[in-house]
């Protein structure tokens, strides 16, 4: 099987965000491969030593991205891409990212595209639609399961809480929700074996593109932090009362009733 995973580097899911003059602040700021992608990478690698073929992680960034790949590779990836848009764009969002993989894709002949259900940063889940779409791949988001079985894939996927089996046939575009698997730490051996894995580094040039082809659509009017929670508050008192006060709050103060 010939096995892309989209790999997206996202902020640490302990990073404290600040925000200055409407941009968030990445400086001195932890980056991590994007949750929702390692179950997208541990999946592909779990195919690939069923079926048999090569798995490929690719994503669109910069150089500092490279941190990112090399650790899928250490998780047991063959090759890792890096779409290098450093130094043509100065922002891209899901339409850019996902006309630049698919002029990557296009003619690499991919049997199963993985991809994470969303990314915890912006938390879109466009990319991998848009991509398959391009494509004129099918597509099946957020699934917990797929079996293989030569070019049909049986697969179930979270619908709100309940479970959709869906049978599709080769090639495939889906995109991993939790509980798909449990995604492995990179070992000692993996993370040797990884410094002498294939890393190709590709500009939009390479890929007959310029900036003009990749526009970006989406405008961002405002980013902001949540307001701050106050403390709680503890009712005391007659039973009776701590029910016609928390009645009181609850229609005056946050006007839920």
């Amino acid at each position: 099987m010939n096995i892309f995973v989209l790999m997206k580097r996202t902020f640490d899911t302990e990073e404290k965000i600040s925000i200055q003059s409407g941009a968030i602040q990445e400086d001195g700021a932890e980056f991590i491969i994007n949750p929702y992608d390692e179950y997208a990478i541990e999946e592909a690698i779990q195919l690939r030593d069923e079926h048999g073929g090569e798995v490929t992680v690719v994503t669109v960034g910069g150089e500092d991205a490279e941190k990112q790949l090399r650790t899928a590779l250490a998780m047991g990836c063959d090759r890792a891409v890096l779409l290098n848009v450093e130094d043509d764009l100065e922002e891209w969002d899901q339409y850019s990212a996902s006309t630049i993989l698919y002029h990557y894709l296009k003619d690499k002949e991919a049997s199963l595209i993985l991809a994470g259900n969303v990314a915890i940063d912006g938390g879109s889940g466009q990319v991998a639609p848009r991509l398959a779409e391009l494509l004129g791949f099918s597509y099946v988001t957020t699934i917990t399961s797929i079996q293989i079985d030569g070019s049909s894939a049986s697969i179930e996927r979270d619908a709100e809480g309940d479970v959709e089996v869906i049978s599709a046939e080769l090639p495939l575009v889906v995109t991993a929700q939790q509980g798909l698997n449990e995604p492995r730490y990179p070992s000692l051996p993996g993370i040797m074996k990884a410094k002498k894995k294939p890393l190709e580094e590709l500009e939009l040039d390479d890929l007959d593109l310029d900036e003009d082809d990749v526009p970006y659509k989406i405008k961002t009017i405002e980013r902001f932090l949540p307001e701050k929670k106050e403390g709680g508050k503890v009712l005391s008192g007659e039973l009776q009362d701590q029910v016609k006060e928390l009645t009181d709050l609850l229609r005056n103060e946050a006007k839920v009733i």
